[in-house]
């Protein structure tokens, strides 16, 4: 998730179970052209794997350069190509879940990944464009795993829902069905029970978690414990969701690279994560969107919550 899944949250994400994290979405132009921005969104750690990257792009030569120095820079297991992104900007540029409307250039750029790259290569779709098509859903499928994708991962909405409306199980089912490789399925997966219901429903092989790890971290540790033996974790205290909050601030203060001002912005945003729900929730918020320094948000975290 851009602009969330940064090293301190992949780090919390680990602690409590997360089997295989991803780095913030990359541009395949800016990774080529050595944006500054980029370089930070790679920073990692000794703890912090085993980590894939996703890529965005639409010129199969540029996404081919674009990996390759990836790999010169980070330790990766394998490659994602993102063809779900509905965000606009994205859209404009011809990338992401246009591609799902362009599977001629989907089909060029993973066959000239999987054909060059020693590390495997994966898709994220969506179940349609504009509008749901299960038969369209599964032609697009089949046509990636024979350009020799390894995974694919799917979201069960189309790319006009944005991250709106019902999970569309029925679709990554069929998708399913006409694929040898592993099927992962993805979108509000929110809790145990609805974890679950991706695997019952679907059959998929594994599960993406990304919204619903945001302040949330221990979800990932719950969800194995509930598919193991259907036990559900009692939701964590005030007292534990602030020490673990602390915890997440701390790994931002210390891992951040970028201007004060940007980095306090970034803690109001996760400690409204953590807070979410809580009674006073929208007094709380507005009194974390003045916070102007660390020491002053953890000295509210523990005293004014």
């Amino acid at each position: 998730m851009s602009g969330v899944t940064d090293l301190s949250f992949r780090l919390m994400c680990r602690e409590f179970g997360a089997g295989h994290c991803f780095f913030e979405m990359l541009d395949a132009n800016a990774l080529i052209y050595n944006h500054p921005g980029t370089q930070r969104l790679l920073a990692t750690h000794r703890k912090d794997g085993p980590i894939a990257a996703q890529l965005l792009g639409r010129d199969p030569a540029v996404v081919l350069e674009a990996a390759e120095r990836l790999q010169s820079l980070a330790e990766i297991s394998f490659l994602d190509i993102n063809c779900g992104c509905p965000a606009k900007k994205v859209i404009k540029k011809g990338a992401g879940a246009y591609l799902l409307k362009d599977i001629g250039t989907l089909c060029k750029i993973l066959k000239k990944l999987t054909s060059s790259l020693p590390i495997p290569v994966t898709v994220k779709i969506r179940t349609g464009f504009d509008s749901r098509s299960v038969a369209e859903s599964q032609n697009i499928a089949k046509k990636c795993e024979d350009c020799g994708v390894s995974k694919l991962f799917i979201h069960g909405r189309t790319r006009s829902q944005g991250y709106a409306g019902d999970i569309d199980y029925e679709a990554i089912r069929a998708v399913k069905t006409v694929l040898k490789i592993p099927v992962f399925g993805s979108g509000n997966i929110f809790d145990p029970i609805s974890a679950k219901r991706m695997f019952d429903e679907t059959g998929c092989d594994g599960i993406l978690v990304a919204r619903g790890a945001m302040g949330n971290p221990w979800i990932f540790r719950n969800i194995d414990r509930y598919l193991k033996d259907g036990a559900l974790s009692p939701c964590p205290t005030l007292f534990e969701k602030k020490t673990i909050l602390k915890k997440h601030l701390s790994l931002v203060q210390k891992y951040k690279k970028t201007r004060h001002a940007n980095k306090m912005g970034f803690m109001c945003k996760i400690a409204m994560w953590y807070l979410k729900g809580l009674p006073g929730a929208t007094r709380i918020r507005e009194r974390i969107c003045s916070i102007g320094t660390y020491a002053k948000l953890v000295g509210l975290i523990d005293d004014g919550t």
